[in-house]
C-alpha cells in the first residue's frame, strides 16, 4: 500500500451473522473494493451496546475471505484479542482509543501481520507517528496510519476529518495513511464527498462502513452507506486518482 497505489476498503462496521456479511461482502468485491473491514471486536462508548461477537465473528470473516478472494481488517482491543486476529486476518486494526495503549502495540510490533492504527480521538501529529514508532521499534515495519477524525467543538459532525494530516505525515513520514470518513463524519451523506477530497489531498485509500440495511445495523448504522452508493464512491475515487496519477491495486500489494 503507498506509492502511486489507492485501496478502498468496505464492510460493516460489526460482523453480526455470516449472512449480512456474506451479503455485503458480495456487494464489496462486486464494487470492485479490495480489501473487507468487519468488527468482531466493538470497544464502545457504553457498555450496554453491541461488543461484537468475538472468535465467531473472525471465524465467518475467514469464510468470507475464502469465498469471496477478500484480505480481511478487523480490529485487535486486547493482547488476547490480538492473538486470535492476527490467526485469522490480514490486517490488525488499532482503533482510536488504544492508539495509545503502548503495550498493546509492542505486542502488534511483535507480530508480522500489517497494523492499521487509527489516529486517537485528540491525538496530534507527532503523538500519532510516535505511536507507529511503538509499533516498528518491536520490529512489525507493515504499518498503515488511519486519519478517522478528531474530536472539536463542532455539531455539524460526529468527528471533525482532518485530511490536512494527510499531506503533513506526507511530508515527514514514509507511512502509508488511509482515510475513515465514516467515523470522520458520522454521517452517511457526508462518506461520498469526503472520500473524493481525501483522495484528492493524497491518502493512499479510505475505509468506508457499509451496510445493506442500515436501518437495522447493530452498530454505526448512520454512518453506513448503501452498497450502491459504495460501488459509486469506488468509481469516483479511482477517477479522482487517476487525475493525480494513480491506480487502484490489490489491498496489501506493497505492505
Amino acid at each position: 500500500m503507498g506509492g502511486k497505489g489507492v485501496v478502498v476498503v468496505g464492510g460493516p462496521c460489526a460482523v453480526e451473522s455470516l449472512d449480512q456479511t456474506r451479503t455485503i461482502a458480495e456487494h464489496v468485491k462486486r464494487a470492485g473494493g479490495q480489501l473487507f473491514r468487519g468488527g468482531a471486536y466493538k470497544p464502545r462508548t457504553s457498555p450496554y451496546s453491541f461488543q461484537g461477537l468475538g472468535e465467531p465473528a473472525l471465524q465467518i470473516l475467514a469464510r468470507v475471505r475464502e469465498e469471496f478472494d477478500l484480505p480481511i481488517v478487523t480490529e485487535a482491543i486486547d493482547d488476547e484479542s490480538l492473538k486470535l486476529v492476527e490467526q485469522y486476518a490480514d490486517c490488525i486494526q488499532i482503533g482510536a482509543r488504544n492508539m495509545q495503549n503502548f503495550a498493546l502495540l509492542k505486542s502488534a510490533g511483535r507480530m508480522r501481520t500489517p497494523v492499521l492504527l487509527k489516529r486517537g480521538m485528540s491525538a496530534t501529529l507527532e503523538e500519532l507517528l510516535l505511536s507507529a514508532e511503538y509499533i516498528m521499534s518491536e520490529g512489525n515495519y507493515k504499518v498503515i496510519l488511519c486519519e478517522r477524525g478528531v474530536r472539536t467543538f463542532a455539531d455539524h459532525t460526529r468527528n471533525t476529518l482532518d485530511l490536512s494530516v494527510v499531506p503533513a505525515i506526507k511530508r515527514i513520514s514514509h507511512l502509508p495513511i488511509v482515510v475513515d470518513p465514516s467515523h470522520g463524519t458520522g454521517k452517511r451523506n457526508k462518506v461520498l464527498p469526503m472520500s473524493r477530497a481525501a483522495i484528492a489531498v493524497g491518502a493512499d485509500g479510505v475505509l468506508i462502513e457499509v451496510h445493506h440495511k442500515p436501518e437495522e445495523a447493530l452498530s454505526d448504522g448512520p454512518q453506513a452507506i448503501l452498497p450502491e452508493t459504495f460501488a459509486q464512491l469506488v468509481r469516483e475515487v479511482d477517477a479522482i486518482a487517476q487525475v493525480l496519477g494513480r491506480t487502484l491495486q490489490p489491498a496489501l500489494a506493497a505492505s
